[in-house]
């Protein structure tokens, strides 16, 4: 578990190690979630955490997303850090979409990621079992948010907003009301739900793959034009973010590096062609420049090429960064 935030780094080379910090606070996260009751000043380890979160997303917002998103699909540590870890990271940079104060915002983030404590063991079976939860998971499933609210009181938690989102996150706040009009409490149940719903669908398990990026996002949206939350969550991470497959209209598979001006016109690299053939060297699209352009979005598993993920990430900070002297090559 690590014991203080990583430096912001200062020049080109260290973005090397952005893959490593990503894993290890994906594994201290692991820790800290399944033997809760082991940890001391479970509090403050849960703050130390949503700090290195705030760093590594201050780094980069793209390449954090990038990470985020392809962790999220291959997580070696389980579905229930995985699904923390990014539900943490979007409500962390929802927070700042919506001006929230800081008492808020620590509220939403360290509610997303203890949300689940009380069956983090029971959801990572859940996703890798192929039938139906049975009636003893279904209601440990109901039963959760209060479990895992008396959870957080029993390792001294007082924060009320905290204990008071993690206890109602399964209730649905109308999406028809404003969200300055709501309570400070209905208002980020509103954020972490939508944030949850997102987070889930995008997330494989045995019993179904995970939905596009973009179908979820579209799928959050139709259930209520209205709502804020879903809108604006399309406008900050784009209907395809990076991280996320697509297949261009030249017939290529290509991967989402960084988000642009526009939602839906990224900056993509190509990484295998029309013929099914993978490309030894990843090439380079600014879709908002002309052609090619997206023609849909592929859910992870319909792609079974293992990338170089810090390859992948310096390539699009390459493209947005000139300065910077080393440009990779391979995949």
């Amino acid at each position: 578990m690590p014991t203080s935030a990583p430096l912001r780094p200062t020049h080109d080379d260290e973005y090397e190690d952005l893959l490593g910090l990503w894993g290890d606070l994906e594994s201290g996260l692991s820790v800290l979630l399944s033997r809760p009751q082991n940890v001391v000043d479970f509090g403050a380890k849960v703050r130390q955490f949503d700090q290195w979160l705030q760093d590594l997303v201050a780094h980069d917002i793209d390449s954090a997303l990038y990470l985020m998103f392809q962790l999220a699909a291959t997580s070696t540590v389980g579905y229930s850090t995985s699904h923390a870890l990014v539900c943490g990271t979007l409500c962390h940079i929802m927070a700042r979409e919506f001006g929230l104060p800081v008492t808020e915002r620590n509220a939403l983030v360290r509610a997303a990621l203890t949300m689940n404590i009380a069956m983090t063991r029971l959801q990572d079976e859940l996703a890798a079992q192929r039938e139906q939860p049975s009636p003893a998971q279904k209601e440990a499933i109901n039963a959760h948010p209060h479990r895992s609210q008396d959870l957080l009181v029993q390792l001294n938690i007082t924060n009320g907003l905290w204990l008071d989102l993690v206890g109602q996150h399964h209730e649905r706040v109308s999406e028809r009301d404003p969200l300055h009009s709501l309570s400070e409490v209905d208002r980020l149940t509103r954020i972490l739900g939508t944030i949850d719903r997102y987070a889930a669908m995008i997330s494989p398990r045995k019993s179904r793959p995970g939905r596009s990026a973009t179908d979820s996002v579209r799928a959050l949206v139709e259930m209520d034009q209205r709502d804020e939350v879903g809108l604006v969550l399309v406008r900050t991470v784009g209907l395809c973010p990076p991280g996320s497959f697509v297949r261009l209209d030249n017939g290529d598979i290509a991967v989402v590096l960084r988000r642009s001006a526009k939602p839906n016109l990224p900056l993509v690299a190509s990484i295998v062609d029309r013929g099914g053939k993978l490309l030894t060297e990843p090439r380079l699209h600014q879709t908002m420049e002309g052609k090619p352009r997206i023609q849909s979005a592929l859910a992870r598993n319909a792609v079974t090429v293992e990338l170089n993920h810090r390859t992948m990430v310096r390539l699009g900070l390459f493209a947005a960064m000139p300065e910077l002297t080393t440009q990779p090559a391979a995949l």
